[in-house]
């Protein structure tokens, strides 16, 4: 059965022979909301950033099927938490049907992400045994679990992102981020300028950024458009919100 869901995604995702990445990752969005009955879907890219002192996690939007999704998937940029964090870093799906059924979890990603339309979260990594590349984020904006069809898809349509991220990745040096969605772009660029105007490590910086933007009540990639035009600077001598 697995193997016939899996030929007939693959049929949908290719119908005219066009096998570009970024066309594929589209699709594949485009195909969650309609085979896995879903509001709304994302895939983002994540890679770890280590360094002395500090470490964190690189991140890109390759793309969010509404605006709903890109607001998630900002969000969870912005407060450092949610569900493709945890998908990430626990290698395997997160799946909470209700939201609002346990306000604790993502206490500060929870109530915006309902304010957002987001009432269900399911989050698949992207990964290649141990190597994780990043997501693929769905969700619904009414409560209610995956059935084991549609989680049965979902997981195939993960698969089948985690090849089109690879495809995509390995067409680009891996210092080039310009094929990630321009804002996500600018968060990376904003936290090298951080690092250098406080003297600072790229996670520290990342939080400065993200604590700036929460306090402010501002999508991070705001602030970070402030930063890289100049029209905000981090000052060493400021203490952090």
């Amino acid at each position: 059965m697995d193997g016939y869901r899996r030929q007939r995604l693959h049929a949908l995702l290719v119908p005219n022979g066009q096998s570009d990445a970024g066309s594929r990752i589209r699709r594949i969005c485009d195909l969650c909301v309609s085979e896995v009955e879903v509001s709304g879907a994302g895939a983002t890219v994540l890679s770890e950033i280590r360094e002395p002192g500090g470490s964190g996690h690189r991140r890109g939007l390759v793309h969010a099927s509404n605006p709903v999704s890109a607001g998630l998937e900002d969000l969870q940029l912005t407060v450092g938490e949610g569900p493709c964090v945890d998908a990430f870093a626990a290698g395997g799906p997160i799946l909470i049907p209700d939201l609002a059924a346990d306000p604790t979890r993502w206490p500060a990603f929870g109530p915006q992400a309902s304010a957002l339309g987001a009432s269900a979260v399911f989050s698949f990594p992207l990964q290649i045994g141990v190597v994780r590349l990043g997501s693929l984020d769905l969700y619904r904006d009414r409560p209610g679990a995956l059935t084991s069809d549609q989680l049965t898809d979902a997981l195939i349509l993960a698969e089948l992102a985690t090849h089109a991220v690879t495809d995509q990745l390995n067409g680009h040096a891996t210092s080039d981020v310009t094929w990630l969605s321009d804002p996500h772009v600018e968060v990376h660029q904003a936290v090298g300028m951080v690092r250098v105007q406080l003297g600072v490590t790229a996670d520290t910086a990342l939080l400065r950024l993200r604590s700036y933007a929460y306090s402010h009540g501002m999508p991070l990639r705001e602030i970070a458009h402030r930063v890289v035009t100049r029209t905000l600077r981090f000052d060493p001598n400021d203490e952090p919100t």
